[in-house]
């Protein structure tokens, strides 16, 4: 077998289990860390800096309330990634519609290495602002792997294979908030302390455990991720060269893409506000501590992986990714509105329960349907475009969520959220069917 040729897809999908994993676990240790995160920089910065406007600007618009400052502000510099994911995923996508898929995951994997080492060195404000954009330019991987995904899956198991892919995530929710809540008890700095610009930080110990499972990523994929696009599919698709996703979008004219990519848009927002706006509640409704938001993620991460790694992969092919995704899309409802309602923790994780059963049936059957909708030699960029509508949902969402949770309450937060869900859902009622020859593959 030549290097271009595919491997087996048993072999291929374990392959991107792993690169996946690793991916997610070093990008979700930041998690459980965020809300002190903020106050540490908030506490080192001298009046007249770039934060210290912002941060003035933020009192002047919420008032006295040093709560909404740090939720909106959080919400700000969350969206950051978000929206350079937006702008990037389709770059990287079509590159791997062009040169390949390990090429391109080797060159995003690099990137996010440097990124996490910008983060252990984050002395100031203005470096951690610089480790998040250089983080969402290279955050291509997850899209590019999904790829991978679809070179080597037939049409009818397409779901299986994004399934895998969010068991991968699902997995990696699990270990990376666990290893950010236990280590940030690992200080190499004293909180409150600041010795310039480039300079350690009381969260260098998470940034250093991410950045090691970066590079470890990074080698894997060098020595054992195999090409998965052949030469002779490269390059077959008209080809965009803009960082405008919009442009690229609209070169995929085929039924169903568009509006699959319109429905994970929506869905998203709603999704991505409450999920940032959990730790702002917990800590706020039950006083939770960062080991404890660690045990809220690792909950849900579980449930996520035993869901995409085996439900998702025997339901899908028998009832098809549309029904299934108006499923997760009707669970996830009633545990926006049990969360927003929780006074115990009890009713806390009966809320997370449904959200995270429900989101783990949506995400990766909108992923096979957009694949699925998508000739062979466009899949890179279909699924780069399909996950810079996610990017861009995750940069909005955050910044509507932390308005809403700032302005009204997190209960009206809650109900607004699952009100929300209801556009996608008549959405997905409308999708076509599958084309004819994909699903005879």
């Amino acid at each position: 077998m030549t290097s271009d040729a595919p491997k087996a897809p048993r072999s291929v999908l374990g392959l991107v289990f792993l690169t996946v994993f690793l991916d997610i676990v070093g990008f979700s240790i930041l998690f459980p860390l965020f809300p002190d995160l903020l106050d540490h920089y908030l506490s080192i910065s001298d009046e007249g800096s770039l934060l210290a406007r912002l941060v003035v600007q933020l009192e002047q618009f919420a008032g006295e309330d040093s709560n909404a400052v740090v939720t909106l502000f959080g919400g700000l510099l969350g969206s950051v990634y978000g929206l350079l994911q937006f702008l990037f995923s389709t770059v990287w996508g079509g590159l791997s519609d062009r040169i390949g898929r390990r090429p391109t995951l080797l060159l995003t994997l690099g990137g996010t290495v440097l990124a996490y080492l910008l983060w252990v060195v984050a002395g100031s404000f203005l470096v951690l602002v610089a480790a998040r954009i250089l983080g969402g330019i290279m955050a291509g991987n997850i899209s590019t792997a999904s790829a991978a995904v679809a070179d080597t899956t037939s049409g009818r198991d397409r779901a299986k294979g994004m399934g895998i892919v969010g068991m991968a995530i699902g997995l990696g929710f699990i270990l990376g908030p666990a290893i950010g809540g236990f280590s940030v008890g690992w200080q190499l700095v004293e909180p409150g302390t600041s010795s310039g610009a480039l300079a350690l930080n009381p969260f260098s110990a998470p940034a250093l455990i991410a950045a090691l499972l970066a590079l470890v990523n990074l080698l894997w994929v060098a020595t054992r991720f195999p090409e998965t696009l052949p030469v002779e599919r490269r390059g077959r698709g008209e080809s965009v060269r803009s960082l405008n996703p919009y442009r690229r979008l609209a070169t995929l004219d085929f039924p169903g893409v568009l509006r699959v990519s319109l429905i994970y848009f929506l869905y998203l927002v709603a999704f991505a506000g409450i999920e940032f706006t959990l730790t702002f509640l917990t800590k706020e409704r039950f006083a939770y501590e960062p080991l404890d938001m660690a045990g809220m993620f690792v909950f849900v991460g579980l449930i996520i992986a035993l869901v995409q790694g085996g439900i998702v992969r025997r339901v899908a092919p028998r009832f098809g990714e549309r029904r299934v995704a108006i499923v997760g899309m009707l669970l996830t409802v009633p545990g926006f509105l049990l969360i927003g309602d929780a006074a115990t923790t009890t009713g806390l994780y009966a809320g997370l329960a449904c959200m995270a059963f429900g989101s783990a049936l949506v995400m990766p059957c909108l992923s096979a349907l957009v694949s699925r909708y998508t000739p062979a030699d466009r899949q890179g960029l279909a699924l780069g475009a399909f996950r810079s509508m996610g990017s861009l949902s995750r940069a909005t969402g955050p910044i509507l969520g932390a308005l809403l949770y700032w302005r009204f309450s997190s209960g009206l937060l809650y109900l607004a959220a699952g009100a929300m869900l209801l556009v996608p859902l008549v959405m997905a009622l409308g999708l076509p069917a599958v084309p004819v020859e994909e699903a005879e593959a």
